[in-house]
């Protein structure tokens, strides 16, 4: 089981990037699927989750409103499209997925069990 994540990269302050977390080995369908990021000297936190069904969503309130988290059943893939970047998002973006089926609260990191390798994004001001 494996999450790769990509599209990462540098951008300017306003910027858009849209990451995308690729899910093989088996089937995420029925699962969470969330990103976490972790800036330079910071601890991994919670930016999106999605629950199985794609309509019910948890964003971190420092990305509300900019961040859209979405999952594609057919790719068995998850983006997340970032809008209006900030300096302050620069940080290494990790998708991860949880093994438990049909849950709906998706924004605790304890419930994640598989994780990407991580993708960076760097926010230039």
């Amino acid at each position: 089981v494996q999450l790769q994540a990509s599209g990462g990269g540098l951008v300017q302050a306003g910027g858009s990037l849209r990451l995308s977390c690729a899910a093989s080995g088996r089937s995420f369908t029925s699962a969470c699927m969330g990103w976490f990021r972790q800036g330079p000297g910071k601890a991994r936190e919670f930016v999106a989750g999605v629950n199985w069904t794609g309509r019910k969503i948890a964003y971190a309130e420092f990305v509300k409103g900019r961040f859209t988290i979405a999952r594609e059943e057919a790719k068995n893939t998850v983006y997340l499209q970032m809008n209006s970047l900030k300096p302050e998002d620069t940080a290494v973006y990790y998708c991860a997925a949880d093994l438990t089926i049909y849950r709906n609260d998706c924004q605790y990191p304890s419930i994640y069990e598989r994780w990407g390798q991580g993708t960076q994004v760097t926010v230039s001001s």
